[in-house]
């Protein structure tokens, strides 16, 4: 992995310990109890190589331990073009398995882990790029934000989780449309079909990026590891394991201190309602 990068604009400066991991196309800062990372390869579209990868697993196996919340955004105009192709190169087919295990560890470290991640969707969100977007748990987009997955045009199929991520989004005949005619949506369609979650003006990604994960920070982190953690397992659940792991969720969260403070914090007034 390659020298580590630093950045320091206003606010707290990143734990030294997990900047070190980083490769220099990982950029971190933090914003209170919400770090920032960048992907920092405009040059190339923020195309992902393998040091890239690396390095995003890396900061999710062990982020600071006050992090309660993620912005994942890109530096320059674009997002991420995807895979950088000049990674593959000639390899047989159980390095190409082992590549694609590698990318399914990294992105699977970030969505199931315990800190919510908002990332910001401008510019090329392909390939790889939309499949990394697909990984984070709410996603912004601005106008620029178009959306393809050229893989089949160039011989490859995808291979850093999109074919389980990204149906879960768009449903699995829009996701063969894409493939096989090369549709390009834009940021309305995309919007449209539930790729993004959030649509803004121009330029307006990363400032509200930031607002959700603050709030996203602001609550119970075992509320936070409730939505994280046993939402999807539920919702991919028969309905009657769905429930029980319900009721074992809503109890065990219910029951916490802060929890508990919460609610008599509501019920006295002393808590905003919900308008």
């Amino acid at each position: 992995m390659s020298e580590s990068r630093e950045t320091e604009p206003a606010g707290a400066r990143p734990d030294d310990a997990v900047a070190s991991l980083l490769p220099r196309s990982v950029t971190l800062h933090r914003d209170g109890p919400v770090a920032v990372l960048r992907l920092a390869r405009p040059a190339k579209r923020n195309a992902l190589d393998d040091a890239t990868v690396l390095g995003l697993e890396a900061f999710f196996s062990a982020p600071p331990a006050d992090v309660r919340a993620v912005v994942l955004d890109a530096e320059g105009d674009h997002f991420s073009a995807g895979l950088d192709l000049a990674e593959l190169g000639a390899t047989d087919a159980v390095a190409g398995v082992e590549h694609s295990r590698f990318w399914h560890r990294a992105f699977a470290r970030m969505e199931q882990g315990r800190l919510p991640v908002v990332s910001v969707l401008k510019g090329a969100v392909i390939g790889g790029g939309l499949e990394l977007a697909a990984a984070t748990h709410v996603r912004v987009a601005e106008p620029s934000a178009f959306y393809a997955l050229p893989e089949p045009s160039r011989g490859l199929f995808v291979g850093g989780g999109g074919s389980v991520r990204i149906p879960r989004l768009i449903g699995v005949p829009r996701m063969t449309d894409m493939m096989l005619t090369g549709r390009v949506l834009d940021a309305g369609e995309g919007q449209q079909l539930g790729i993004s979650t959030y649509l803004t003006e121009p330029g307006g990604g990363f400032a509200k990026a930031l607002e959700l994960a603050h709030r996203m920070a602001g609550n119970p982190p075992v509320s936070t590891y409730a939505v994280l953690q046993a939402l999807p397992r539920i919702a991919a659940a028969r309905d009657e394991d769905g429930f029980f792991m319900e009721a074992l969720m809503a109890a065990i969260s219910s029951s916490s201190a802060e929890a508990q403070e919460r609610m008599s914090a509501f019920l006295d007034g002393r808590a905003n309602k919900v308008r």
